[in-house]
């Protein structure tokens, strides 16, 4: 009996031993793999680093855990299965393991809290960082598009803007404001993102390192158009962005400026101007794409692809009655009827300008 007992643990420590073996061996190749896999697109903040960084160590502790648990329930399945024969077999009397039991929750609390406490030291440290920020951008989600805005020159004007400019090597501060539902302002090559909800004031910062243009989307379901809520975040240099500014100043921008502290239209019947206000109640720069404006939204289809060719009438008709032809590839449902809230000379004067920089 004494021997079969001995023979009986000496199987047990040779199974416990395989299963370990068996854990660490297909625990590092899943670390290796997790680390390898390119999981993100380029650090272009600061604070990606730090997340990226966050990543990994959640990647190290999470396979072995997830890898312990399928390699004993898979070897359990193998070793312990049911034989021919054995199917009215009551299985051995099992007695619980007090020690087994204090261990198997005393060590995943305390990789628990460990992880906790390090992720918010990470986020503590990103959320420092806003107090050192040496520019302020306002962020306007609404459907199905982003207005960007920056403080005006001595005070003045607040200049609006369809895309998200900013200097490299500058710590910057976003507060996210929503006209009408639940959006959420999301940079992927900044790692962070915040929703904007009507009526609060939310923040984040970010340190620009890295040139480039990254997409701006919204994270957050907010209706038909959701998918195509896309803009382009532009890290330029600390003189170009400077150069873009001014000329956003001294150009048609603080119309829209006006339009959005007072609600007001934009301005003189100026097609161009009105195409590239970026507030209420026009918004076509926003969404669409025209060279002769310089704008790349894709919310909406590309207006030098879609007008070449057609005439004042369809133009006025896709303003007045967005839904009466819809281009192929997007939705009903996403463009307003600025027939509602523009008035005639505005029409006419946007449709002027159209036709004469995409419809020949």
């Amino acid at each position: 009996m004494a021997a079969e007992q001995t023979q009986g643990s000496r199987q047990s420590r040779s199974q416990l031993r395989q299963m370990l073996a068996i854990g660490a061996i297909v625990s590092i190749l899943g670390i290796a793999l997790g680390l390898l896999i390119d999981w993100f697109p380029v650090q272009a903040s600061g604070e990606a680093k730090k997340i990226d960084t966050l990543w990994d160590v959640l990647i190290i502790v999470s396979v072995p855990v997830f890898v312990l648990v399928q390699t004993i329930v898979l070897y359990s399945v193998w070793k312990f299965r049911m034989k021919p024969g054995e199917e009215l077999k009551d299985g051995p009397p099992i007695h619980g393991n007090t020690k087994l039991e204090i261990w198997w929750t005393a060590i995943p609390a305390t990789v628990l809290v460990g992880l906790c406490s390090y992720a918010y030291v990470v986020l503590h440290d990103i959320e420092s960082a806003s107090a050192d920020a040496t520019m302020n951008v306002r962020v306007v989600g609404e459907q199905f598009t982003w207005t960007f805005g920056y403080p005006g020159q001595n005070g003045g004007k607040e200049v609006l803007s369809n895309e998200l400019y900013l200097p490299v090597g500058t710590e910057v501060k976003f507060t996210v404001q929503s006209k009408d539902v639940i959006h959420d302002f999301w940079v992927p090559a900044f790692r962070e993102k915040i929703d904007a909800v009507p009526g609060i004031n939310t923040t984040y910062s970010v340190k620009t390192i890295r040139e480039g243009d990254y997409p701006v989307v919204c994270a957050e379901l907010c209706g038909l158009g959701h998918s195509t809520m896309r803009q382009t975040a532009h890290v330029v240099a600390k003189a170009d962005f400077d150069a873009w500014l001014q000329k956003q100043r001294s150009g048609g921008a603080q119309a829209g400026g006006q339009a959005a502290a007072g609600g007001a239209q934009a301005g003189p019947a100026d097609g161009k101007a009105l195409f590239t206000t970026s507030a209420q109640p026009v918004a076509c720069g926003s969404c669409h794409a025209l060279a002769d404006a310089g704008t790349t939204a894709t919310t909406g289809p590309n207006l030098d692809d879609v007008l070449k060719g057609k005439d004042a009438a369809f133009i006025r008709t896709s303003i007045t009655d967005p839904e009466a032809e819809v281009a192929k590839g997007f939705s009903t449902g996403i463009m307003p009827q600025y027939g509602d809230s523009l008035d005639p000379k505005q029409v006419d004067a946007l449709v002027k300008y159209l036709q004469d920089v995409a419809g020949k």
